[in-house]
């Protein structure tokens, strides 16, 4: 997961695929997630909020929904692509 590549908006499969190095692994995986819908790469509405969002955005908010941490007070490492608290 050391890429730095496809951090901006409306690039969740690309993202996820440059991390796991397999396009269908990403696909398969966010499907199983529910953010695509099954047998298609077409986003649910759960994949679309999500796409809509950058790395760091989507890090913050896992990070924030795990610890109950507010995002403003999370920080974001692109190197590692995780959130943590200032």
């Amino acid at each position: 997961m050391a890429t730095t590549k496809f951090m901006g908006r409306n690039q969740l499969i690309d993202r996820l695929a440059a991390q796991v190095g397999s396009r269908d692994m990403a696909i398969g995986i966010l499907q199983k997630r529910g953010h695509l819908y099954p047998g298609t790469e077409k986003l649910t509405p759960q994949g679309a909020e999500r796409n809509r969002m950058t790395a760091a955005e989507r890090a913050k908010d896992r990070e924030s929904r795990r610890s109950g941490v507010p995002t403003s007070d999370l920080k974001y490492n692109p190197k590692t692509n995780r959130a943590t608290r200032k």
